[in-house]
């Protein structure tokens, strides 16, 4: 090949690298209106979830393990006695530690015993039972009644209303816009879904043994959806 036409064929890619890579214009792109919708629905929350453990103490360490498992046997045989499934109790953590002493003559810090400790989550599937549930987890020997969390299960069921509320939300806003700026909706460009539209309500129960039973409210959750939609619009009204 002679010169002058490797000369014109590399002129010829570079001149197609750059069309292609060249930014694309404004007005290779429709006109468009883009807005959010937002809607909610309240529900009384249907699942509750308990999070509860034993913590036993002893100068070695199998005679906290083994205190721990006893203990902790106590507990799961009272989640059964209660009703509770046994595929809605299940083991959440297991430790067993070292307790460090204080020599303050040489300022070293010895083992002076074992601590050993069992937690187990439970699902509640009927939350006005959660307060006797708290109460038989304390009188079955649970020393450490951690965190109860509220949940609705079936939330995407529920908010498919309020997917359409917040679609014809998003559609108000547009035609505001559109209004304002003197033009007229046309079909959707696109939508999405956008947000955690599941909010878990959770809350720290005192660890110490209660002597009255305990009060437990689960109010309801606010589910909330948020959607994205953009417009074609078409100039004049």
């Amino acid at each position: 090949m002679k010169k002058p036409a490797v000369l014109a064929a590399v002129l010829a890619a570079v001149l197609a690298t750059t069309l292609l890579a060249a930014p694309a214009r404004a007005d290779d792109f429709p006109a468009a209106i883009s807005v959010s919708g937002e809607a909610t629905v309240s529900v009384v929350p249907d699942l509750a979830q308990i999070d509860a453990g034993v913590a036993s103490d002893a100068k070695t360490a199998k005679e906290a393990s083994d205190a721990n498992n006893a203990a902790m046997g106590k507990v799961l045989l009272a989640l059964k006695s209660a009703g509770i499934a046994e595929k809605d109790y299940q083991t959440s953590r297991l430790s067993l530690q070292p307790q460090y002493g204080q020599n303050k003559s040489t300022g070293a810090s010895p083992v002076v015993g074992f601590r050993a400790s069992n937690r187990v989550t439970v699902k509640i599937r009927d939350v006005t039972k959660a307060a006797g549930v708290i109460d038989t987890l304390v009188s079955a020997g649970a020393n450490d009644i951690g965190n109860i969390s509220f949940e609705v299960t079936q939330a995407s069921k529920l908010l498919d209303d309020a997917r359409e509320q917040a679609v014809a939300d998003a559609r108000r806003k547009a035609e505001i816009y559109a209004k304002a700026t003197g033009v007229t909706l046309g079909a959707p460009l696109s939508v999405s879904e956008g947000g955690a539209p599941v909010p878990l309500f959770k809350a720290r129960i005192a660890t110490a043994p209660m002597a009255a039973p305990a009060a437990v409210a689960p109010g309801e959750e606010t589910l909330s959806v948020t959607v994205n939609v953009s417009w074609a619009i078409k100039a004049g009204q």
